[in-house]
């Protein structure tokens, strides 16, 4: 059973909430045909939910739900550049192939990025995938949608509000409550703001996050990915990332730095294609 209860795929409808956790909007999203995607908001305020993009509803306009999915499915990445390098790796390129037209996903706010980087450091998807979803579970209520019950990703304040021991009852460790409480808390001050850190090089966008308690390189490498949707990164000294490396190569000396070099400047699309690899493995994906 999957762990994720704020994205869901059902009946070939993906479906999430989006804006005020307290009164969500519903987002769905169909292909209604090979190039068409079927966009539609539901909710009292769904014309005030907007991408968390500095350019992305200049002049205060009407929110365009295209440009969200964009953002969320990565609708208008080009990946030429990345399929050209993959190509160049056996193993990579099968996996690539048939994966082919997958593109690379965004999380909607730069807090929900953190924190999903946050509680996934250190331990293997699983354990993470449960802990989080028992945190949204305490932290939000359930929303029932054409027959799909979904939680909306809890608010900063809300992290803020909750009681240290009853975040470790999720399965949170101190250190891990202690730094969403942190990013949270710099996210309301305006500390932690997308909008400036958007303009800023791959380099230094690392570098600014860095700064903030719990975001060391490897969660700040992550949030640049998943983020800000900077593909010319790729989370280095990553345990499940290296033994996926090892296990669909069927190299246990495989070195991940040719590999980076042959996929610039898309070396970030490995990461998912390295989840589309083990997914496949298991039956819980079928590549063509």
């Amino acid at each position: 059973m999957s762990t994720n209860v704020v994205d869901t795929f059902a009946g070939g409808t993906f479906r999430r909430l989006l804006g005020d956790p307290a009164a969500p909007t519903l987002l769905s999203v169909q292909q209604s045909g090979p190039d068409t995607l079927t966009v539609r908001l539901d909710g009292p305020d769904a014309a005030a939910v907007r991408p968390e993009e500095p350019d992305a509803a200049p002049g205060g306009r009407a929110f365009d739900p295209a440009t969200l999915v964009q953002r969320l499915l990565g609708t208008e990445v080009d990946l030429t550049p990345f399929y050209a390098g993959a190509a160049t790796v056996p193993w990579l390129g099968r996996i690539a192939a048939g994966a082919r037209g997958v593109r690379p996903p965004r999380y909607p706010s730069l807090w929900e990025t953190i924190c999903n980087a946050i509680v996934y450091q250190q331990i293997s998807i699983h354990a993470a995938g449960a802990i989080l979803r028992r945190t949204i579970e305490f932290c939000a209520q359930p929303v029932e949608a054409n027959g799909v019950r979904l939680y909306p990703f809890f608010a900063p304040r809300t992290i803020l509000d909750a009681a240290r021991d009853d975040l470790r009852g999720a399965g949170l460790s101190v250190n891990k409550v202690d730094a969403l409480k942190a990013v949270a808390a710099a996210i309301e001050s305006g500390e932690l703001d997308e909008t400036v850190l958007k303009p800023l090089p791959t380099p230094q966008l690392v570098e600014a996050l860095v700064t903030h308690r719990g975001i060391g390189p490897w969660t700040a490498a992550v949030v640049a990915l998943r983020g800000f949707g900077r593909l010319d990164i790729f989370p280095m000294k990553d345990s499940g990332a290296t033994a996926l490396l090892r296990s669909l190569s069927g190299n246990p000396n495989i070195e991940v730095e040719p590999i980076i070099e042959a996929l610039a400047p898309q070396q970030g699309m490995l990461y998912y294609h390295l989840l589309l690899g083990r997914l496949s493995t298991t039956g819980e994906v079928t590549l063509t």
